[in-house]
């Protein structure tokens, strides 16, 4: 009944929306804009909380739909007035250290992983597999650059030094998001945009992390004892939940393990 006696303060609201796997677009995606738009928008707009909390623990994923969401998250915070925390489980790196940068500040347990300012791109060959089996691979393209870096054909030194081209302004992109949000915070170290990564406070030496802490004490220190916390979290679709997409379930689960098993996880 208190909120509707005049005068009579409210106790403060902590929205906390959950941030958990890869960074990517499509239906397997486990994170990307357009699935934690809804989210987001209630977060930052039902019943004007105090603070928004972000639960990440993502090994990262792809680097538009990280700058998607960190943009979305800073324009929310911006338009609302609402300040931001990032509170860091067991990794925030690569595209999930992007988002967690779009916090006003950060937290990370003791043995969190933070960090991995980088880009990569992995890929396979088998070519001289083919050739051993007899088998002759056919391609036909209009334009030179269309079958770069076809796996069943050789490599060749023209497509590699374009793809380190392309890879170095994505890293560029992700550095000047990092050094934007961060600024004077980071340590000079010439480490820390080499795809390197940090554990706890040595996340907060560098820079990376403002804090060591956990997201309820941190929260009831600075909002009082009486803070109220409302949760938000993607849910699976129904017919997921019943198993009608199983082996695309499947396939997600084990590249998500994949992704997580890079930082020992």
């Amino acid at each position: 009944m208190k909120r509707f006696i005049p005068f009579v303060k409210s106790d403060p609201t902590v929205a906390v929306v959950r941030m958990q796997g890869t960074i990517a677009a499509g239906s397997r995606a486990t994170l990307s804009d357009a699935g934690l738009r809804g989210l987001l928008e209630k977060a930052f707009r039902k019943g004007k909380p105090a603070a928004v909390a972000l639960e990440i623990n993502s090994p990262g994923g792809s680097p538009v739909q990280s700058s998607l969401i960190g943009a979305r998250i800073r324009r929310l915070s911006d338009e609302t007035e609402i300040p931001v925390f990032a509170f860091v489980e067991d990794v925030a790196a690569s595209g999930g250290y992007w988002i967690a940068s779009a916090a006003d500040e950060i937290y990370a347990d003791p043995a969190s992983i933070l960090g991995s300012i980088g880009v990569i791109s992995a890929g396979f060959g088998a070519h001289v597999f083919l050739q051993r089996q007899g088998i002759e691979r056919r391609v036909y393209t209009a334009g030179k650059s269309k079958s770069m870096l076809d796996p069943f054909r050789p490599e060749n030194e023209e497509d590699v030094a374009r793809l380190n081209r392309l890879l170095g302004q994505l890293h560029d992109t992700f550095i000047t998001q990092i050094k934007t949000r961060r600024g004077d915070k980071l340590a000079d170290n010439p480490d820390l945009f080499t795809g390197d990564i940090w554990v706890g406070q040595g996340a907060v030496d560098v820079g990376l992390a403002d804090h060591v802490g956990h997201l309820v004490p941190a929260m009831k220190e600075r909002f009082g004892d009486k803070v109220k916390f409302r949760r938000y979290e993607q849910r699976r679709p129904l017919l997921s939940r019943f198993g009608a997409t199983l082996t695309s379930d499947a396939l997600s689960a084990i590249e998500e393990r994949a992704e997580f098993a890079r930082y020992g996880l």
